[in-house]
């Protein structure tokens, strides 16, 4: 397909333009919206990221997703702006077009690290040193410095740093006086980056393309580069690939972007330390990985598991943020459910053989210290996605790193079996490995029996279902067609007040729900409020971001279906009425139940989605032997169910964010394919400097399947999409008018849309 679909770590020795060597830890991430789990996984290792960004299609759906999510994972931010030569031989722009489109590029990443950040510092610009430009198919990479250099040492006496900081922006070379200015000496004088940069660049590129047999020989004399007759005569695009590598030399400028940028493992350790383990750092583990300490007790985090050859077994691969990992060392591998209350997910295991990867290969280590990369051998079969591994004895106190946040939401879902029913534990087995390959991946079994997979898209369940098949369970699988998982809500209050007894008679619950109000859900999700907070902060969140009363705020007893979950739980009872002290005793029953309702809806089994739950009246027995688990529990979900029919249920279906790149004249027919599919364009416009346009559109994640192979159709192959999910949407119709009926094989109208997904949902569970 010619994309990345996988992280590859590299671990090289760089030189910078000072002939110093560094050691870089780098990780290819792939750029397509569907595998942003892999770029989690890698960010989570890592101290800084470069974000290359295309300088013909500029800042696209995930360049700024990316850039959200780097700020949010507290990373230095760079950037390089790849593929200049479209710029020129694509596009065939002019120099200072070029150079406009360029600060346009910078200007535009800028304004989102504006938005998504508080740091008022986190400024991107070559003058800065943090942009590089580069075109890695003809072998260039620079930064204004590494230009600079060429120059000096081209001309000798100059001194190349302060030539760098005047090669960016309004500022023009005057040659009489020989001095830079602000104002331009000519009408015709070109800005000092077009003069100095792009110009030469230009020359370069159109000597080679041009000239070959006449001109170019004597340019590449100027230059000092000189080519044998059978390198002359080479195709266009070796050639002018091998004169770039010998004007440019190599990638230092990189180097020193980086290097000046992105902080070493040791500077940045106390900074990751805080934001992802899960004690606290001011314990003496906390403090020996703050300080990445090589010689204290081992703690290493892994986050991606990698397969062998054959797809038996898998290798983790991890950072050692404190201690030495060794070959053969016995470790305690905890996973992601692992608390110091409960131990149950951890395992002793012994480490096989270490490498340090270099993309396609692996360099064998006996030992690897705090503050590098490793794959480990050995570990692999207790951990599911991440995992941390520390010593088995004397480090007792060691506690997890919190397990990735994804910045997507899985709402695809396939259900598979085998062709031959006997080969079901193959394939059992082959979804255990597939499971762990993928980061974000989820696999589970409904009630009926059959499996299911979820997945972010289309390509990335595509790129499932070939792993599975060749690679981990080498079977016939057939696969059902996708469809996706929806929401429940609510749209009123509870039209009463409904009650549930519990079976021994002894206890009576009484709730109503109604929906929580605009924003809270997304709030809860993004953890803008935790649960964990004390009642006080929590009472004064609600007061002033959502207009709560008092009481009411400070009676929150928990989200669900879990800390995040985007339904609120609220004690509106009050002392005069309800003994408050036995409801208390059963708080943790009631609120299991409330869990449990808000997990598996009454509509279809699915989440219930931004509803509040208000408790308003309890009989709690006195003895505790009536108000067990076992009755409470069971009973707080059936009036969680009775309160939520009660409030005019509605299903509600995820919608994915589209953006389409498509040449002027394929416009209306992006439109046409869009509202085929119930989506709606929100904007359209031209994309700078180039002949492309960007529509921008929402489109119902059940409708979008075969959405870009219809647009390729009706476009000729011109136009380009990405989809990402953006948003939960109530589906038009009430799905409990027993008026409507279905017809086999006949779509629907709209309103008839919400009782035909919960019937299908439901006959399929």
């Amino acid at each position: 397909r010619g994309v990345g679909i996988k992280s590859t770590p590299v671990t090289v020795v760089l030189p910078d333009t000072k002939d110093k060597s560094y050691l870089f830890n780098i990780m290819d991430t792939p750029g397509h919206v569907n595998f942003s789990d892999e770029v989690t996984a890698g960010f989570r290792l890592s101290d800084g990221i470069v974000l290359f960004i295309d300088a013909a299609e500029g800042v696209m759906l995930n360049t700024e997703r990316l850039i959200k999510h780097a700020v949010q994972e507290r990373l230095a931010v760079t950037v390089c702006i790849n593929k200049i030569d479209r710029l020129i031989l694509e596009l065939k722009l002019p120099p200072t077009d070029a150079y406009y489109k360029l600060r346009h590029i910078v200007d535009e990443v800028n304004g989102l690290l504006s938005m998504y950040s508080t740091d008022e510092n986190l400024v991107l610009s070559p003058l800065l040193g943090n942009v590089c430009f580069a075109s890695s198919q003809y072998s260039i990479c620079f930064t204004l410095g590494s230009f600079a250099k060429i120059y000096a040492d081209t001309y000798g006496d100059i001194n190349y740093q302060e030539f760098a900081k005047r090669l960016w922006g309004d500022i023009y070379f005057n040659p009489k006086t020989r001095k830079f200015t602000k104002k331009a000496p000519t009408s015709s004088s070109q800005r000092s980056f077009v003069e100095f940069i792009l110009e030469p660049l230009y020359k370069i590129l159109a000597q080679v393309v041009g000239d070959v047999d006449t001109t170019l020989p004597q340019t590449l004399d100027e230059l000092g580069i000189h080519l044998t007759k059978e390198e002359l005569k080479l195709n266009i695009r070796p050639l002018l690939r091998l004169v770039c590598n010998k004007f440019f030399g190599d990638f230092t400028g990189f180097v020193d972007m980086c290097v000046q940028h992105i902080c070493a493992p040791k500077s940045g350790a106390k900074a990751k330390i805080e934001h992802t383990y899960a004690g606290g750092i001011d314990s003496d583990l906390g403090e020996t990985m703050s300080e990445c300490d090589p010689d204290g007790p081992l703690m290493c985090h892994t986050t991606k598991m990698y397969s062998t050859d054959d797809g038996v077994q898998f290798h983790a691969f991890g950072r050692v943020l404190s201690g030495t990992i060794h070959a053969g060392q016995p470790v305690k591998v905890l996973g992601e459910n692992y608390t110091l209350e409960d131990e149950e997910d951890s395992q002793i295991c012994t480490i096989g053989r270490l490498w340090i990867s270099v993309a396609r290969y692996h360099i064998e280590v006996n030992r690897v210290p705090a503050g590098n990369w490793v794959l480990i051998e050995g570990v692999d079969q207790p951990i599911v996605k991440t995992a941390t591994i520390t010593e088995p004895r004397g480090n007792e106190e060691a506690q997890i790193f919190r397990p990735l946040k994804f910045n997507t939401t899985s709402v695809i879902k396939i259900a598979v079996e085998p062709v031959n029913p006997s080969e079901l534990p193959k394939m059992l087995d082959g979804l255990r490995k597939v499971n762990k390959s993928y980061p974000s991946l989820t696999t589970k079994v409904e009630e009926s029996g059959e499996h299911v997979i979820l997945g972010t898209g289309e390509l990335y369940l595509d790129c499932v279902m070939h792993d599975l098949r060749k690679m981990y369970s080498e079977i016939d699988i057939k696969v059902a067609d996708p469809v996706v998982t929806f929401c429940e809500t609510v749209v009123e209050t509870s039209s009463l007040k409904c009650f549930a007894e519990t079976p021994n008679k002894k206890n009576k619950i009484t709730m109503i729900a109604e929906p929580l109000e605009k924003g809270l859900a997304e709030d809860i999700e993004n953890e803008v409020v935790q649960i964990t907070w004390n009642r006080k902060k929590l009472g004064e969140f609600f007061q002033t971001k959502y207009d709560w009363d008092l009481l009411a705020a400070r009676s929150i007893w928990a989200f669900g279906p879990d800390a995040t979950g985007p339904n609120i739980l609220v004690d509106d009872t009050l002392p005069s009425e309800v003994d408050k002290a036995l409801l208390s005793s059963v708080k943790d029953s009631i609120v299991q139940g409330f869990q449990w309702g808000t997990r598996e809806g009454p509509l279809c089994d699915e989440l219930i989605r931004n509803v509040k739950f208000k408790i308003l009246d309890a009989v709690i027995a006195q003895e505790p032997l009536h108000r067990g688990g076992g009755q409470i529990i069971p009973t707080a979900r059936r009036v969680v169910y009775s309160a939520f029919l009660m409030a005019t249920p509605r299903l509600m279906e995820p919608y994915y964010f589209v953006e389409v790149q498509a040449p002027a004249d394929c416009v209306s027919a992006v439109y046409t394919v869009l509202a085929r599919r119930r989506g709606h364009v929100t904007q359209d416009a031209p994309i700078p400097g180039s002949p492309l346009y960007t529509i921008k559109a929402f489109i119902p994640a059940i409708d979008s399947f075969g959405f870009e192979t219809d647009l390729r159709t009706h476009t000729q192959g011109q136009a380009f999409s990405l989809s990402v999910f953006h948003h939960w949407q109530i589906v038009p119709g009430d799905p409990l008018d027993k008026s409507i009926i279905i017809r086999p094989l006949e779509p629907q109208p709209a309103p008839h849309l919400a009782r035909e997904f919960m019937i299908k949902t439901r006959r399929r569970k």
